[in-house]
């Protein structure tokens, strides 16, 4: 972990973000991403350490309404065509049963599209994002500093994708950061070597545990 004193991550003012950790994105699923179901032991042991340390997790979400409009450009001919990928409302856009709390509602697509942020719990929060990064037309800056949060933790689903734009993002916004290199899906070298020479600190969820613990 760095020792830098601009980058090294604060523990105790930190939240956890999770990316897409919803069932249409799991690995079995028709278009799921492989090695995405496989990280879900290490992310639970993750989020239970935030919840048992009385830390924000805020779990960031994809909703594809009917038709594609509003998605990322290279998703929007597969979208018009008629697949169904994490519809509002849908059981494949509630998030994995492995990283909800217990007894916590399912997914508020309204609330969630227009910009709201749906309490799962006292610390525990769901955010929609439209595009890759989570910090992008999202309520998540506003929300992370509500909670006096200076550290981020970032893990979740696809790491060329949505965690890489959300690290980045972090990034800009003086967030520290930390990319959990074991519970991240399709977590490369080259990848991890290109966030670590932005101040990304990268750990494993173990020693994530342990900072907590500390």
């Amino acid at each position: 972990m760095s020792t830098d004193p601009h980058v090294a991550p604060v523990f105790p003012s930190s939240a956890l973000i999770t990316i897409d950790v919803q069932r249409d994105f799991l690995s079995e699923s028709p278009h799921g991403i492989p090695g995405t179901t496989e990280i879900l032991p290490r992310l639970t042991r993750l989020v239970e350490a935030f919840r048992a340390a009385g830390l924000p997790v805020v779990h960031v979400v994809r909703l594809y309404r009917s038709g594609g409009a509003d998605a990322d450009r290279v998703r929007r001919s597969l979208l018009a065509s008629g697949v169904q990928l994490v519809v509002p409302g849908s059981p494949g856009s509630q998030l994995a049963d492995e990283v909800l709390p217990a007894g916590c509602p399912a997914l508020d697509p309204d609330l969630l599209l227009s910009g709201g942020v749906q309490h799962l719990g006292s610390l525990e929060f769901v955010v929609y994002k439209p595009r890759w990064g989570a910090f992008h037309r999202t309520p998540l800056e506003p929300l992370l500093h509500e909670q006096g949060v200076d550290t981020v933790v970032v893990a979740g689903c696809n790491l060329p994708n949505c965690p890489r734009a959300t690290l980045f993002e972090a990034s800009e916004r003086d967030f520290r950061v930390v990319a959990v290199v074991d519970a991240l899906s399709r977590a490369r070298p080259e990848a991890l070597e290109e966030l670590s020479g932005i101040g990304v600190t990268l750990m494993d969820v173990s020693a994530v545990v342990e900072a907590l613990r500390g």
